[in-house]
C-alpha cells in the first residue's frame, strides 16, 4: 500500500520536522507532495477598506515557500499551494478539503489550552482528523526525527477508529524492527484476544509484533500511553481519533486532545 499523494500543512514558523518527514516518504514512495500554506490573518483595514492579503500574509508565505523550496530540490513531484485565507474556519476548511484528495496529510501538532500566539487554528489537527475522512501523520514542532515506523507503538482497542488506523499506518510501518500493540485491561491477568489478532493482522504485512497489557489505574491513560512510547524509543504511535481507551464512559475525544497537544513523537491517527 504505497503513498502516492501526500499533503503538507505549512505555516511561517519553522515546520522542518514534518517536512523533513514528508520528503522523505516522497521519496521512499515515488509521492506527489503538495506543501499548502495557511495561518492565521487578518486583512489589512485603512479606515473602512480591508486590503486582503495584508504585507503581513504575503511576507509570512514567501518565508514558508524558500523553506519548503529548499527541503523539496530534487523531488520529482512538488507542489506549491497557498490557501490565501486568513480565517481560522477558512483554513481549517481549506486544509480539510485538501486533504480529501490525498492519501496522507502531514500536520503540526495542536497547541493545547492556553496557547498564544499560534499561527494556526487551536484544534486544527484535531478538526481535520475528524473531518476529512483521511489518516494525519501528526508531528510535533520541536525535534528532529531520523527514523519513522521503525519502532511503532500501537495503541489497540478492537474499535473501529483503531482499526482504521492500523490499516493506514502500515506503509509506514514497512520494515519495523519490532512493533508493540499496546491494549488496556482492568486487572493485571486479564488476557487481550484481539490483540493477538492485531499480531497476526501485523504478521500478514511482515511486521513483527508483541502486545503489552497496562492495567488501568487512574485517568490518565493518555499519559501511560505515552509515556511506554518513550520508555520503548518508539518513533511511532498509532491510535484511532475520538475513540476510547480504558474508560468507555470518560468525555469522548479528550484522549485525542490530549495526545495531539503533548505528543513528542509522530502520531497517525485517523477516524
Amino acid at each position: 500500500m504505497a503513498l502516492k499523494t501526500i499533503l503538507l500543512h505549512l505555516d511561517h514558523q519553522d515546520c522542518s520536522p514534518r517536512t523533513d518527514i514528508a520528503v522523505s516518504l516522497a521519496k521512499a514512495h515515488g509521492a506527489r507532495l503538495i506543501g499548502l500554506f495557511a495561518e492565521l490573518s487578518k486583512a489589512h483595514t485603512v479606515g473602512s477598506v480591508a486590503t486582503w492579503p495584508p504585507e503581513s500574509y504575503k511576507e509570512a508565505a514567501a518565508t514558508a515557500r524558500a523553506a519548503f523550496d529548499a527541503k523539496t530540490a530534487g523531488l520529482d513531484k512538488v507542489e506549491w499551494r497557498d490557501a490565501n485565507r486568513g480565517g481560522a474556519g477558512e483554513i481549517i476548511q481549506v486544509v480539510t478539503e485538501a486533504a480529501h484528495n490525498a492519501d496522507l496529510v502531514i500536520l503540526g501538532k495542536d497547541q493545547g489550552p492556553g496557547a498564544t500566539h499560534s499561527s494556526v487554528p487551536a484544534g486544527m489537527a484535531e478538526q481535520v482528523i475528524l473531518q476529512s475522512g483521511r489518516p494525519a501523520l501528526v508531528v510535533p514542532n520541536a525535534g528532529h526525527f531520523t527514523s519513522l515506523g521503525a519502532r511503532p507503538v500501537i495503541a489497540w482497542n478492537n474499535k473501529r477508529e483503531a482499526a482504521r488506523a492500523l490499516k493506514d499506518a502500515v506503509p509506514l510501518m514497512a520494515g519495523a524492527t519490532e512493533a508493540l500493540v499496546v491494549t488496556f485491561v482492568d486487572r493485571a491477568d486479564a488476557t487481550a484476544e484481539s490483540a493477538e489478532e492485531c499480531v497476526r493482522y501485523l504478521a500478514d504485512h511482515g511486521i513483527s509484533a508483541r502486545i503489552e497489557c497496562l492495567v488501568v489505574e487512574g485517568i490518565g491513560i493518555m499519559d501511560m500511553l505515552l509515556s511506554r512510547a518513550g520508555d520503548t524509543g518508539a518513533d511511532l504511535l498509532v491510535m484511532g481519533a475520538h475513540s476510547h481507551y480504558g474508560f468507555p464512559f470518560a468525555i469522548r475525544g479528550n484522549g485525542t486532545r490530549h495526545v495531539l497537544s503533548e505528543t513528542f513523537i509522530p502520531v497517525l491517527m485517523s477516524n
